[in-house]
């Protein structure tokens, strides 16, 4: 199951190292300017730079583990995000 979210920003690269650089000491993370990839237990999430923002990821093999990446993603990038109050609407 897989549930995506975009948000505007002009600055995208730097979203991407801060929010994988704050689950990178919990998680295994990998990551560039470019995109990311977290790895949880229950699934995974993904970040990546497109033309006028970020566009996020998230997956999972059921609706319950799926939300759950959702509500983490989402929870931790409000918190990288603070500075320009971003918030995502997830599809």
């Amino acid at each position: 199951m897989i549930a995506e979210a975009y948000v505007e920003t002009s600055t995208p690269s730097k979203y991407i190292n801060r929010l994988c650089k704050h689950f990178a000491h919990k998680v295994t993370v990998t990551y560039d300017d470019n995109q990311g990839e977290i790895q949880f237990k229950i699934g995974k999430g993904y970040i990546e730079k497109v033309t006028d923002g970020l566009k996020l990821k998230a997956e999972a093999d059921n609706q319950n583990d799926l939300q759950e990446v959702i509500d983490i993603m989402d929870r931790h990038f409000v918190r990288v995000a603070w500075q320009e109050e971003l918030t995502l609407t997830w599809q």
